[in-house]
């Protein structure tokens, strides 16, 4: 059950990351794409990539999966949400490609993660 809901989250944590990417970039560029719905979606993609990380770990120490560059990956994605995070202030004249640049950073981790 926790492989299948962790295989189903995965699809989320991509999908989710590229949308809120794509649509980050486009209000970074466009003001008219700057509205309250897309930080509800950055929020909702970061909770996706923290919930994932957690099933994995649940598997993990379930089913003591092995390999430990799949590991690397999600951890690496956890540890990314806390880094673009932290970095909100630093960038924040330039939120949204903060967001964009980091969602999609995001996504590229979870394609790699599920390549293995």
């Amino acid at each position: 059950m926790i492989r299948d809901l962790h295989g189903v989250t995965s699809w989320a944590f991509i999908l989710s990351n590229a949308a809120v990417g794509v649509w980050a970039l486009a209000a970074h560029q466009w003001p008219r794409f700057r509205h309250r719905a897309g930080w509800v979606a950055v929020v909702v993609a970061e909770i996706i990539v923290l919930a994932q990380v957690v099933l994995g770990v649940i598997l993990q120490v379930n089913e003591e999966v092995e390999g430990d560059r799949h590991q690397l990956y999600g951890f690496a994605a956890f540890a990314s949400v806390g880094i673009i995070f932290a970095y909100r202030n630093e960038m924040k004249d330039k939120p949204y490609l903060l967001y964009g640049l980091g969602s999609l950073w995001l996504m590229g981790l979870g394609i790699r993660a599920a390549l293995l």
